[in-house]
């Protein structure tokens, strides 16, 4: 039985390779008061120019008829379904995912569903995915794909670093004084995902030394773990995120893609932000 893979637009996967791998998405939503957007349909190059001219907007997730259709496409054909989704601790999609499965299989009993905490998001979601896509076009089964899923996880880390702290500021993540005093000293935390939250690894003063830094912690993991794939995440920042491609070339030989993120998760970091996200061939965790 062939085997799907359905996930959420804050996995930023290339298109291209979603219909290659016949990735399927479901799209999260952001919100300009009464101006809404799917994340899939508007550009980051719109986005951003709106959040700068109209402020910070809200995030929203899939609806749960958007998923359950999804879901119905596959089982239906007989085909059995892997969702894998962002982390449960920052959105409610994962656990609208598991009501969408419930109300399938009252319809298709006998349908094959997984559905998955990536317990983090943009490529560190996506490549959990990727790995689980190849696997199911190899023809493994359900079960197959979900270990090579459930593997990728326990292998990725995502490190960034923003350009400022008011977006962290703004969503909670760190107190108003701590945001001022931080910018004043020019302190740039470098930031990481554990268990599905957002945790400093370390804090540094002045970007240059916090991306030297992210630079250190990514060539500490790859020596004691080995290199798997690794892309550089920017938000509306491609320069910068080319530059740092060049630096990682230095020290790696790989092929490194650049991958914008989005909205969803734009919006709580904010413009400026870059970082690193990779999995190993060993275990990290």
């Amino acid at each position: 039985m062939a085997v799907r893979l359905l996930t959420d637009s804050t996995s930023y996967i290339d298109e291209e390779v979603c219909r290659d791998l016949d990735i399927r998405k479901v799209s999260l939503n952001v919100s300009f008061g009464e101006q809404s957007f799917r994340e899939s349909e508007i550009s980051n190059e719109e986005f951003y120019a709106l959040m700068e001219a109209k402020g910070i907007p809200v995030s929203s997730q899939p609806a749960l008829g958007e998923i359950y259709e999804e879901m119905e496409k596959v089982v239906s054909q007989g085909e059995s379904l892997c969702g894998v989704f962002l982390s449960s601790d920052m959105s409610g999609t994962y656990g609208t995912a598991q009501l969408a499965k419930a109300m399938v299989l009252e319809k298709y009993p006998e349908a094959e569903i997984e559905v998955i905490d990536a317990r983090s998001n943009s490529m560190q979601l996506g490549f959990a995915v990727l790995q689980g896509a190849r696997a199911a076009k190899a023809l493994q089964s359900l079960a197959e794909v979900k270990k090579a899923v459930l593997s990728n996880i326990k292998r990725s880390r995502f490190l960034f670093i923003p350009h400022n702290l008011d977006y962290l500021k703004k969503g909670g993540r760190i107190g108003g004084a701590g945001a001022l005093i931080g910018n004043l000293l020019k302190i740039i935390p470098i930031l990481t995902v554990e268990e599905g939250k957002v945790f400093v690894l370390n804090k540094v003063r002045h970007k240059e030394k916090a991306i030297l830094a992210m630079i250190d912690k990514f060539i500490e993991d790859i020596n004691n773990y080995g290199l798997g794939e690794v892309a550089v995440h920017h938000i509306n920042c491609y320069d910068e995120a080319q530059a740092l491609v060049k630096k990682l070339k230095e020290k790696v030989s790989a092929n490194i893609k650049v991958v914008p993120i989005g909205p969803v998760i734009g919006l709580h970091v904010g413009p400026g932000a870059i970082g690193i996200v990779y999995y190993t061939e060993k275990d990290m965790r």
